[in-house]
């Protein structure tokens, strides 16, 4: 089996990891798999109610643990947007998988996501989601194999971008 059988999608919340992730494995014929929704099957909360009972930190644990814990091949594999905080959990999907950044501006984003309070983002308290997003754009770029510049294109755009990409390859 391809060691890197995987195509892994990080970004920051709203960048459309999730939605990519669907359209993707459907044109790939792969399967599909959102770590946010492995945590929260796993723990039986949503994230947002981990990081209201347990805090952001616990979040980023539990995230990494899953992460680690996945074992997958011939998968489109959405991460939560923290995923990037663990070298750990990242080096583990790297092993199977192509890294793409789902790349969005600070403005696309914000426009695009109305419900920062019940998303469940790993941040801390006294950090604007615009200190977030300049924490983490450094570790996205650094994860990524490939950068797919998502601002003012529809999913399908996007989609098809990905597939020539990888097609290339």
């Amino acid at each position: 089996m391809n060691k890197k059988s995987n195509i892994v999608l990080i970004g920051m919340p709203g960048a459309g990891k999730s939605t990519i992730g669907v359209l993707l494995a459907k044109r790939m014929a792969l399967d599909f798999v959102d770590t946010d929704l492995l945590i929260q099957r796993k723990y039986g909360d949503a994230l947002q109610e981990i990081v209201n009972t347990e805090g952001y930190l616990k979040l980023r644990d539990i995230e990494e643990e899953v992460i680690c814990g996945t074992k997958r091949f011939e998968h489109v594999i959405a991460t939560g947007g923290s995923a990037v905080y663990s070298d750990k959990a990242m080096m583990h999907l790297k092993e199977r998988a192509i890294v793409v950044f789902l790349n969005v501006t600070y403005e696309e984003i914000t426009r695009r996501v109305t419900d920062f309070d019940t998303r469940g983002i790993a941040m801390r308290a006294d950090q604007t989601f615009e200190d977030l997003f300049n924490e983490r754009y450094p570790l996205y770029e650094r994860y990524a194999d490939y950068i797919i510049d998502c601002n003012l294109k529809n999913q399908d755009t996007i989609t098809n971008e990905i597939c020539r990409l990888l097609d290339s390859l």
